[in-house]
């Protein structure tokens, strides 16, 4: 990706970020996955009084595109209102993996984008043999 396009991205998720719903934690998250034909689609944290019904940033960008009929990614960015790297849970890790196995992934800080791919994030992934 050009560097406009990951600027594009950041933007992008730094505006999802600000429809974050975190009342518990006070951690809010944003995110913009680009499609194969260059649509962005957006995600933020919802948490739910009942903790395990919350929702990532990530997977709610990933589900809006794999709803709307997408199945090719370029690229997904992560930002926080914290400080350092807000790296994907687990779970997100797993369904990049299966749904995005290609995709790049630029995290935000104040020390600026870091790139990983979801092999290096998820080494060992769960897949279906």
């Amino acid at each position: 990706m050009n560097p406009s396009d990951i600027d594009r991205l950041v933007r992008e998720a730094k505006g999802a970020k600000n429809n974050a719903i975190a009342p518990y934690s006070k951690f809010t998250v944003g995110a913009a996955i680009m499609t194969g034909k260059g649509n962005i689609y957006h995600g933020c944290n919802i948490e739910n009084h009942s903790l395990m019904l919350s929702s990532c940033a990530e997977r709610a960008a990933l589900i809006n595109a794999l709803v709307d009929g997408e199945r090719k990614f370029k690229a997904i960015a992560i930002v926080s209102g914290d400080k350092g790297y807000c790296f994907p849970c687990g779970a997100c890790r797993q369904m990049l993996a299966e749904f995005a196995p290609e995709i790049d992934i630029y995290l935000t800080s104040g020390k600026g984008i870091e790139k990983f791919t979801i092999s290096e994030l998820l080494p060992h992934q769960f897949k279906k043999k």
